[in-house]
């Protein structure tokens, strides 16, 4: 198949504004996956907006790791899942509020911004609290704690701001450690309940303010717009007792008084539903639905706040973006994917089950290797091809068609490996040679390791299995992979959740395969498969080097058997 929609000249027509394109390979990636990410990556960029960008399904094996650092590359980085997260919707990028602001600039903050929820954080921008409308209202009619500016060690500033004053006496950055709030009458009312510290409310009467100071108030707040007599001013500063005026009549000031402390007094601190930036869109609406809130803070990777959502911002969810090349199985692609945009497949594998949403760039051709495939694009668009891109290629090509032995390797496959090893400037047989041996170390390797280094799982009706593989160079190298790997075949078939599981160790050289298996019924199916006698889970199947041409088709055809004679 070899389907192909254009974009004017430079490829597919984007349905929509597009951030960025993860161009990427299956699970379990193998050499061919990785470079062919890489470079197809680098092609579409181009050709196109700079938004494409290489990603791994997974750790990739120490082949690809050779290939990498031999021709200059850093390993693409990891995605696990392109399912909708938080960063794909519109986040409310309000700035976080200074823990000492006022209750009373908070709710006019909320009131010109329409959020009824401000984060509070400090200079690092590290979220340390939340404050909600129902907080302030609630300070708000808690009118019994005349003590609040006290205990809350109020800024000045902060009544000066509620209060619309000026400070006529006292620093405006100094606290209030002391005393309640007090509504001065007169000399006779004000006797007894005036205590040291108080903060005293007052009009112009000069006694009632002369009476006040007197008692050691700590702040005198002269209501109507009031002038302060030089009496008592002096008096004032003898007794250190701050003065403030404010335009507001007494009922005003000592209704809105108390809004000045700083939000950090009723802001919640511990506990805070937040979510991150990577948080999937399907997470954070379950985890809404169970919450009274409105509105929740979302942090970036390293944790810094960066803004709000709420319910509503789950609406319009922008999709992720994606090309999958080398793979268009949906058991072998990332998490989420049926809830992503797929723009482009590139493979040379059957054709699997996945579906799309829409129409895609689809470009599947019968050759040994996605790279020969690419390669082929970059003729037909006229890119030139950088000497370490055409070193992945190659690389690819030589590890797939295990250096053109394998049956699945088309004179495509070689002419395009002998022209990027021209560009790349590299022998072949010397180069694969120390490839398939960087591929063969097992040192320091577990059995795990190995055997995920190029896994794929396939199915055939309600039959699910996995089938493994492994190159190598030697006997010794292959023997050695056998042993490790061999025992740990149940624990895979358990940890992948399959019924059967086959593994190929492949001899280069001699181009024969140990093909070691586990499962019910797998005797029988690998001695149907392959018309051989298999021995405590081995088969030696001499001439098969190739998975997906000598190894998927009889296991597939075998299992339909199977399936039919049980009908």
């Amino acid at each position: 198949m070899n389907v192909l929609a254009t974009k004017g000249e430079k490829g597919l027509s984007m349905p929509e504004a597009i951030r960025k394109v993860n161009v990427i390979g299956h699970l379990h990636p193998d050499t061919d996956s990785i470079c062919s990410a890489i470079a197809y990556a680098y092609l579409k960029n181009q050709i196109d907006e700079p938004i494409y960008e290489a990603r791994r399904a997974g750790t990739i094996n120490r082949e690809t790791a050779f290939v990498l650092k031999h021709f200059g590359f850093s390993e693409p980085p990891l995605i696990t899942t392109v399912t909708p997260q938080i960063k794909d919707i519109e986040v409310q990028h309000q700035p976080g509020i200074d823990r000492e602001m006022s209750l009373f600039a908070a709710w006019n903050l909320m009131q010109q911004i329409r959020l009824d929820t401000l984060c509070v954080t400090n200079g690092k921008k590290d979220l340390v609290g939340l404050i909600a409308v129902k907080d302030i209202a609630n300070a708000n009619m808690d009118i019994f704690d005349t003590g609040a500016l006290a205990e809350s060690k109020t800024k000045y500033s902060n009544i000066i701001q509620t209060l619309n004053g000026e400070m006529v006496i006292g620093d405006p950055n100094g606290r209030i450690k002391e005393g309640h709030i007090r509504v001065g009458t007169t000399p006779e009312m004000m006797e007894d309940s005036v205590l040291p510290g108080d903060i005293v409310l007052v009009t112009n009467r000069y006694e009632t303010q002369q009476f006040a100071v007197e008692c050691d108030a700590g702040c005198l707040i002269i209501c109507c717009g009031a002038e302060v007599s030089k009496r008592v001013i002096a008096s004032a500063e003898r007794h250190g007792c701050a003065i403030i005026i404010t335009p507001y009549d007494t009922y005003a000031a000592a209704r809105l008084i108390s809004m000045s402390i700083p939000v950090r007094a009723k802001m919640l601190e511990g506990n805070i539903l937040k979510f991150s930036l990577n948080t999937s869109v399907d997470d954070a609406q379950k985890i809404m639905a169970k919450s009274r809130h409105r509105f929740f803070p979302v942090i970036d990777e390293e944790g810094n706040y960066v803004g709000l959502v709420s319910s509503p911002n789950m609406l319009n969810v922008q999709k992720k973006h994606v090309i999958l090349v080398d793979h268009n199985e949906r058991s072998q692609a990332i998490d989420g994917l049926e809830q992503a945009e797929i723009m482009e497949i590139i493979d040379h594998h059957r054709i699997g089950g996945l579906e799309t949403s829409g129409p895609v760039w689809f470009r599947l051709v019968p050759v040994g290797c996605t790279c020969t495939i690419i390669y082929g694009i970059y003729q037909e668009t006229g890119v030139e091809i950088p000497a370490n891109i055409a070193g992945l290629m190659l690389s690819a090509i030589l590890s797939d068609t295990l250096m053109f032995r394998s049956p699945t390797c088309t004179p495509k496959d070689k002419a395009a490996a002998e022209a990027l090893a021209e560009i790349a400037k590299v022998d072949i047989p010397t180069y694969a040679d120390s490839m398939f041996e960087a591929g063969a170390d097992l040192t320091g390797r577990t059995a795990e390791e190995v055997f995920h280094q190029d896994f794929k799982v396939f199915s055939r009706g309600n039959v699910k299995f996995g089938v493994g593989q492994g190159s190598y160079m030697t006997d010794n190298s292959r023997r050695a992979a056998e042993q490790l790997v061999g025992p740990w075949l149940p624990e895979a078939a358990k940890d992948e959740e399959l019924p059967m599981v086959f593994y190929m160790f492949t001899d280069v050289k001699t181009k024969t395969t140990d093909l070691l298996y586990y499962g019910n019924g797998t005797d029988e199916i690998v001695e149907r498969a392959f018309e051989v006698e298999p021995k405590d889970g081995m088969a030696i199947l001499p001439g098969v080097v190739s998975r997906k041409k000598q190894i998927i088709p009889p296991l597939m055809a075998t299992l339909q058997n199977i399936l039919d004679e049980d009908e």
